[in-house]
């Protein structure tokens, strides 16, 4: 478990170094901007800032790039809230609840939910990772295609979950975001839907596609508003609110808890993501809640649960990064590209040789969290003048940066075209009552579950059944597959039971 040699040794490192925290404030700063402007994504903010750290010993490097990583993680949820816009794809579910706070003149609240509940997920992901580490990057690299097609069924079973009052048109919605996530050319060489565009290729650019679906959806619906929160007297930062939203978290331990676990879990698993985890998280809130009904109109639980999982995926990351030398995404793609430039090796001889420095990285990120308390708190009290801003004034500019990261993603005109395509996109499935969350679930989990497929039928040479059967861990995750599934109905059942009970 915890080699309490090597954490000596990480406390010794921590304290002989002066530069290690002179860099963590910056970094956090930076994470925040970056997180916060839609198309500007904190691994965009990493990749930017990783010439910097050669000039850097090898710990304040690392330790500079954790701190964007950790600042992005909140940073993402500013515009979620405060505009309905993800300032990150791992921000989505973010926007389900925060948003409509923020209209009801909740945003104090809403957006210290959402920094309390980081600030908890990160330290909670961290001391999972202090203590398991080793043993759990030996078990994740057993996850074949197989138990990785299953995750991915699970994140789509979730589209029921995000339908709102009509289930039929979350699976509509799903399905053709599932359709939209396929088009390009596969791992067997198949090009479909691509209408002979050559950028189409590699599949649909998702981060302009989703700025522009939730862009259109939620600055369309503005026009003709004065303010986007129309209480005068609400349009300020109130600490006293946002310290409010502070002690939400604590009287619903349960809901963060369960967040963080899952953030986790999926961070720790390589190439899935946080987005992953914050849409699983949000959407088991909403189906084990008693009043899921209110979900989706700002109920502070699933701000909670969306921004634990985003925060703690981090922690999960972090595993695959350090005990196999694999990336979990975007970012730990970052740090290992940061590890190479010092001539560093991430993997199991790394942890074998250099735990105490990998207890120092740790502990690092601990003090990351504590700081992103406080200057979180002096960015929300910048930010939150958007709310100050006339929608005359707002809604071109957001389109202008939003215009700006599209095209600073794929560095042509595809970004900016995809952009204004779901722009329409998402207006027309707003006007009809189609949930463009569930729609977005399936462009983000679309490729995925196609390519896990296509390795899962080629390893079992077409005997899929058998193949499955033969595979202890895919078999378990059949089953939490499965009891996702029918949680709702099993959940219905009990409420009208306790109802008929209670007359």
């Amino acid at each position: 478990m915890l080699d309490t040699t090597a954490f000596s040794g990480a406390l010794a490192l921590l304290g002989s170094d002066i530069n290690i925290w002179l860099v963590i404030i910056p970094g956090l700063m930076i994470g925040l901007v970056a997180g916060s402007i839609a198309g500007v994504s904190n691994t965009m903010a990493m990749a930017i800032c990783l010439p910097l750290t050669l000039y850097m010993d090898f710990l304040p490097a690392i330790m500079f790039l954790t701190a964007i990583f950790t600042g992005g993680g909140f940073g993402g949820a500013v515009t979620s809230i405060l505009m309905g816009i993800p300032g990150t794809t791992s921000s989505v579910a973010t926007t389900f609840d925060g948003y409509p706070m923020a209209r009801k003149g909740l945003h104090n609240e809403a957006l210290g939910v959402a920094l309390m509940a980081s600030v908890v997920g990160v330290l909670i992901g961290y001391v999972i990772l202090l203590l398991v580490v080793a043993p759990l990057g030996a078990w994740v690299i057993r996850l074949g295609p197989a138990e990785m097609l299953l995750i991915a069924l699970w994140g789509m079973s979730m589209i029921a979950a995000l339908g709102g009052n009509s289930l039929a048109r979350g699976l509509i919605a799903g399905a053709f975001g599932l359709l939209l996530g396929t088009v390009g050319m596969n791992t067997a060489g198949h090009i479909r839907g691509t209408a002979d565009i050559p950028f189409l290729l590699d599949g649909i650019p998702l981060i302009p596609a989703m700025m522009g679906m939730f862009a259109a959806s939620q600055l369309f619906t503005l026009i003709g508003s004065g303010y986007l929160i129309k209480d005068k007297t609400a349009r300020r930062a109130d600490y006293g609110k946002v310290l409010s939203g502070f002690f939400q978290v604590l009287r619903y331990p349960v809901f963060q808890l369960r967040g963080t676990l899952i953030g986790v879990f999926v961070g720790a698993i390589p190439g899935v993501g946080s987005s992953v985890g914050n849409l699983i998280a949000y959407a088991q809130a909403k189906r084990t809640d008693r009043d899921s009904e209110s979900y989706g109109k700002g109920n502070p639980k699933g701000v909670m649960a969306a921004e634990s999982a985003n925060s703690s995926s981090e922690g999960g990351s972090m595993v695959t990064m350090l005990a196999l030398g694999l990336p979990g995404g975007g970012g730990t793609a970052m740090l290992l590209a940061a590890f190479a430039m010092h001539n560093v090796t991430g993997g199991p001889s790394f942890i074998d040789q250099n735990m105490d420095i990998v207890y120092t990285i740790i502990l690092g990120n601990f003090a990351q969290a504590v700081l992103l308390l406080f200057v979180g708190l002096g960015f929300l009290a910048i930010a939150g003048n958007i709310v100050k801003v006339p929608i005359t004034w707002l809604i071109p500019s957001v389109m202008v940066l939003a215009l700006i990261g599209a095209f600073a993603v794929t560095g042509d005109q595809a970004g900016p075209i995809t952009l204004f395509f779901f722009a329409g996109l998402g207006w027309l499935m707003k006007r009809y009552d189609y949930p463009v969350a569930a729609c977005v679930v399936g462009l983000l989990l679309g490729r995925m579950v196609e390519s896990e497929l296509i390795r899962t039928w080629q390893i079992s040479g077409g005997g899929e059944l058998e193949f499955f059967l033969n595979r202890p861990v895919a078999l378990v995750f059949a089953a939490l597959l499965v009891l996702s599934l029918l949680q709702p109905a099993i959940t219905n059942y009990l409420r009208a039971r306790r109802a008929r009970q209670q007359d």
